[in-house]
């Protein structure tokens, strides 16, 4: 059937390619032969509306598919890549499995979450139901222990499930603020060891928001009894939502009265999201997303292509509705309510590529107004797309029980922002409506070799105009941000800002105009610098309440990497990172009174040493175990998040008997050795790399690759190198 279709070759990056082989395409697959496959796949539904239909008319339908995604204009979400066409044919991204307040029922939603994560989808819990911490249970006499406790089961079910194979498994674990054991929950994460497949996120209320402005208590509710069981002041347990997100990322905020209110199904209630946030949804029921590369329709005058946009979303929404019939769904109960409800989720990638290839600067009024333009125009087109589609199919069951009653709607929602990173890797172009986290980068190539990437609209940029040189290409390779960087035009610096140029009120603003018009909710992560305060964070929470977004994550960079756990009032202990696998570095040869000593300094994705080994040549018995406990507590110092500036400070000038060399070079002691290889080794990275060639985060190496650009954005982590995402 293949021969039926014009198969043009699509246009790849060798990263693309890469990803591709290594999570999408079956053996011996060609990226060509995937788009057909999966384009011949979800057309096939067309044939359950027109048995009658003609081959022409069949097969006019699956090329508009195939080259929408082959020319990267749309792309759907992993699992319809991966799986479509193929024997698991699970195609949705993502879940909401209910957890009532019962074993069987905890048990069964493990079960169920295993079902799901073992076919490649992500699920999301709320433990809301869950009774307190020691409350009584009746039935034994015996006491609960919270939805806290219970979530470490579902993670570790996770941890023992492979995802598909290709995906890992991802949770959302929310709570409602008003539960009593809130406070444990806004901290179960400060450990990083703990929970580690969960995103966590707070369910808050219009009610707490606004008891937190005026300064008052609110009240904690037992979900079993439905009896108040006490009182906290709103600002204290705000503050402590901010200070965890601060320290680590979480837990990411999600405003439940404003999702519910938006909600088209009515006599429903919404408790819980998908992994990332973006997808609320009911109990049970599923959605299949899709994303739309708005850096394809921008013209080469700088215009942007709104009918190339209107068609390509006549396309997407067709495709999308077509997934629901061709699916093969892990639960019953799923696929009930995914056809009873029919929810689809368009939403778009490469925004900064698209603001970038017109001239608008990411953080600027000129850049809301556009999106304003976007965010209204899909919504009303897709809109329009899944009208005629309900003439020609039929409305989705449940119309009538919804906000559509008495209209025709195929689709009970039509539009999601949610994260791509892989899929943007794919379709090569920024993330979600995220700005550039980097303009350059180093990718590994062969494993072991690493190439600057820089971004290519910055090289057409640098050309067209005139700034172009081998020299500021090599003091621009690896930087994340090019603001310090001298020889580079003012607009286009403008032009080129990252996520941590950008101050957050710019996220904030960008999130909220394109929440307007989505549907669901938008994955959008708020990229903080390192040096962002808890007033900063908690700005950002503020002013996203009040813009009128669903959610809200933030990300202060380098906050993991700290890796601090509150011990007690005014007492921090701090934690030793886990070694990696692999991890590269340099062995520098000494020369002291007890032999030749060999140091070797490991050093972590970001460049700083990680870990010291010493071996005292032939040499043994007490010059040997000193030289190896140096080492030793070394690298306990450095792992430990010490300064190396520190340890050779403490090192440098310890004398022996017996020490050799003259001036400068000369070396008192082993100890004084291992000073002056760390201070070497740290003069040959600077001499190698510029001052700009920061690292891009703190989430440490990416698991799979183990390159050092794994970053956070839309909410997921995400390899720039290898396409790896924690939440795919």
């Amino acid at each position: 059937m293949v021969d039926k279709l014009t198969i043009k070759r699509c246009e790849l990056t060798d990263n693309a390619l890469k990803v591709l082989e290594k999570r999408y395409l079956k053996k011996d697959e060609k990226p060509e032969e995937m788009f057909a496959r999966v384009a011949l796949n979800i057309a096939s539904a067309e044939r359950l509306y027109n048995p009658e239909i003609s081959n022409e008319e069949f097969f006019r339908i699956v090329q508009s598919f195939y080259d929408i995604m082959c020319e990267l204009k749309f792309l759907p979400n992993s699992p319809t890549l991966m799986n479509a066409g193929r024997e698991l044919q699970q195609l949705s991204a993502c879940f909401v499995i209910p957890v009532e307040d019962s074993v069987s029922s905890i048990f069964d939603a493990v079960k169920n979450a295993a079902l799901i994560h073992k076919s490649g989808g992500g699920t999301g819990f709320s433990f809301s139901k869950l009774r307190p911490k020691n409350s009584v249970v009746r039935t034994t006499g015996g006491v609960a222990s919270g939805p806290v406790s219970f979530m470490k089961v579902f993670n570790a079910a996770t941890e023992a499930i492979k995802q598909g194979g290709t995906r890992r498994g991802a949770n959302m674990g929310i709570l409602k603020i008003d539960h009593p054991d809130i406070l444990e929950f806004i901290s179960c994460k400060a450990n990083e060891k703990e929970l580690t497949n969960f995103n966590i996120s707070v369910a808050v209320t219009d009610g707490f928001m606004e008891a937190v402005k005026r300064g008052e208590e609110y009240n904690l509710i037992d979900p079993s009894t439905k009896r108040i069981t006490g009182k906290l002041s709103a600002p204290d347990v705000f503050n402590e939502i901010v200070k965890n997100a601060w320290l680590s990322g979480e837990p990411g905020i999600i405003f439940i009265d404003k999702i519910n209110m938006a909600h088209p199904i009515l006599n429903t209630e919404i408790e819980s999201t998908n992994p990332c946030g973006e997808q609320p949804l009911l109990p049970y029921e599923s959605c299949n997303l899709g994303s739309i590369n708005l850096s394809k329709f921008v013209k080469d005058n700088k215009e942007f292509d709104w009918d190339g946009l209107s068609k390509t979303i006549t396309i997407a929404v067709r495709f999308l509705d077509n997934v629901i019939d061709v699916n093969n769904y892990p639960l019953k109960e799923v696929e009930n309510i995914a056809r009873a409800n029919r929810k689809i989720g368009l939403g778009v990638m490469g925004w900064a590529d698209a603001l970038i290839k017109m001239g608008i600067p990411y953080n600027s009024e000129q850049a809301l107004e556009l999106a304003e333009k976007v965010g209204r125009f899909i919504s009303e087109e897709a809109r329009k797309v899944s009208e005629i589609l309900a003439e020609l199919r039929g409305s989705f069951p449940n119309i009538e029980n919804s906000k559509w009653a008495g209209k025709k709607m195929r689709n009970a929602t039509l539009t999601t922002i949610a994260p791509t990173g892989t899929l943007s890797i794919i379709a090569g172009c920024s993330s979600g409506i995220e700005p550039l986290f980097a303009v350059s980068y180093y990718r590994k190539v062969l494993d072991r070799d690493e190439l600057p990437e820089i971004h290519p609209l910055f090289l057409d940029y640098a050309k067209e105009l005139g700034f172009y040189s081998e020299e500021l290409i090599k003091s621009i390779s690896g930087c994340a941000s090019i603001q310090e960087i001298a020889g580079i035009p003012d607009e286009i610096k403008k032009l080129f800002v990252v996520a941590h140029d950008i101050d957050p009120e710019w996220h904030i603003k960008m999130q909220a105009v394109f929440q307007k018009y989505v549907d669901n909710a938008v994955s959008k992560t708020v990229n903080l610098p390192h040096s962002a305060t808890q007033e900063d964070v908690r700005k950002v929470f503020l002013l996203a309440y009040e813009l009128g977004c669903k959610g809200v994550t933030v990300y202060r960079d380098r906050c993991r990497e700290e890796q601090v756990l509150n011990v007690g009032a005014g007492e921090r202990l701090a934690l030793p990172k886990d070694r990696p696998d692999v991890i590269p570095g340099v062995t520098i040869r000494q020369k002291t009174g007890c032999g030749s000593l060999f140091v070797t300094v490991n050093n972590d994705h970001n460049g700083k040493p990680f870990e010291v080994f010493c071996i005292m040549g032939k040499s043994g018995g007490c010059a040997m175990s000193m030289a190896e406990a140096i080492g030793r507590l070394t690298s306990l110092a450095l792992r430990s998040g010490i300064p190396v500036e520190k340890v050779i400070d403490q090192l440098s000038g310890v004398m022996c008997h017996r020490p050799v060399g003259l001036g400068r070079e000369k070396i008192l002691s082993c100890a004084d050795a291992i000073a002056k290889a760390l201070r070497k080794n740290d003069h040959q990275k600077s001499e190698h790399n510029s001052a700009n060639n920061s690292p891009l985060n703190g989430l440490g190496a990416c698991p799979s690759c183990r390159s050092g650009y794994f970053v956070y954005e839309s909410g997921c982590a995400t390899c720039m190198n290898c396409g790896y995402s924690e939440c795919m």
